[in-house]
């Protein structure tokens, strides 16, 4: 959410709450409903087109992202950007421990073929996470 502040020029405040939330649905026991009883049904709506089906197996999951990316919303890929930057900014300074260098790579360049259907979203936010992909371990 910070970045999308920081690098979003935009009063739509539901993109912003949408980022806060966005593994809610993931990490918790939280339901579509619940969330849009709270926040509503744009927001729920931008956070469900960055949740992924956790009933399909992980390697199912990591191609739908690919798969589907460039076609979502604009706050959704606004969303998905700031979520993937913030992720590789993490992995360089706390990565999983259990992760070796083979699967520290794989995931760095799964998220740019992720990043590349999202190309011509928003030029700075591309840029960042261009710039975090080169420290690729």
């Amino acid at each position: 959410a910070a970045l999308l502040i920081e690098h979003i020029e935009t009063d739509d405040l539901s993109i912003v709450i949408a980022a806060i939330l966005h593994d809610t649905i993931e990490d918790t026991k939280t339901t579509p409903e619940e969330l849009e009883e709270v926040f509503g049904t744009d927001i729920r709506d931008i956070v469900m087109e960055v949740t992924d089906d956790t009933s399909l197996p992980k390697e199912v999951r990591k191609q739908s992202q690919i798969d589907h990316a460039g076609n979502s919303s604009y706050p959704a890929r606004l969303v998905k950007l700031a979520d993937k930057i913030c992720n590789l900014r993490d992995m360089q300074t706390h990565p999983p421990a259990t992760w070796t260098l083979e699967r520290k790579r794989a995931y760095y360049d799964w998220a740019r073929e992720v990043i590349d259907q999202l190309r011509g979203t928003h030029e700075a936010l591309e840029a960042l996470f261009d710039d975090e992909y080169t420290k690729r371990p």
